[in-house]
């Protein structure tokens, strides 16, 4: 028997990254390319697919990472200069409640991600069965990831503490000070106590000044699949309007 050196965590992304890649890429795809821990495994099933069935697949980063893995892989990169329309994006996720509102932005990705995510005609989620979530919030701690313009952090805070959030300026691992995101912007997480309207939230929060973009995908994914502890892959769709 092959014994597996993958911990329970990361053989559900890699269930759940296989299932989407054999489900929703297809020859002649213009796809795009998430980030995060979730999206690697996508990306090494899109390479063998693309290898064993002769696929033509043209592929668009959201990241700095999602662009290196495209390349590693020897697969056809692209950006949206070139392709501005897309077939399907597949992305991972911090946390996912059953409507498929998202919270996204764990890895400082979030702007770029819903610019890719908004040229697609559909959003796949791809996550392990941590991320699967009755209300947002239920498992994702951390709050919601903010992009904001250096210059305007302290009054987004003070805004941000007036909407009942409790934010805090997310500083780097391995660099003296803030995490500075691949446009050069700061990450505010706010955090929440309570389940909002997510929908009116995400607007509030936009027509903030500082604020270039929220980590609340609402409305934008289509199906999501989850890789579960017993090695199955739990598939959730969109509830119909």
């Amino acid at each position: 028997a092959v014994v597996s050196t993958q911990s329970t965590g990361e053989q559900a992304k890699d269930a759940a990254a296989l299932r989407a890649v054999r489900e929703h890429v297809y020859d002649g795809c213009r796809l795009g390319v998430g980030s995060g821990s979730t999206v690697v495994y996508a990306v090494k099933h899109l390479a063998e697919l693309v290898t064993t069935a002769g696929l033509n697949v043209t592929c668009v980063p959201t990241s700095f990472q999602a662009r290196q893995l495209i390349i590693d892989h020897g697969l056809q990169l692209s950006d949206l200069s070139q392709t501005p329309e897309l077939d399907v994006v597949i992305d991972g996720a911090d946390e996912c409640d059953p409507q498929l509102n998202l919270i996204k932005g764990g890895g400082g990705c979030q702007l770029q991600e819903k610019i890719v995510a908004a040229c697609g005609k559909k959003m796949v989620v791809i996550a392990d069965y941590r991320k699967k979530s009755q209300e947002l919030g239920e498992q994702w701690k951390k709050g919601i990831p903010i992009e904001v313009v250096p210059m305007a952090y302290v009054p987004v805070m003070n805004k941000l503490r007036s909407y009942g959030l409790e934010p805090v300026l997310r500083m780097a691992q391995s660099k003296a000070g803030p995490v500075v995101t691949d446009n050069s912007n700061f990450v505010v997480d706010a955090k929440f106590t309570a389940p909002h309207n997510w929908e009116l939230l995400e607007t509030k929060l936009c027509r903030t000044p500082g604020v270039v973009e929220t980590g609340l995908f609402v409305g934008f994914a289509s199906v999501a699949y989850f890789g579960m502890k017993d090695g199955s892959v739990s598939v959730l769709h969109k509830p119909p309007v």
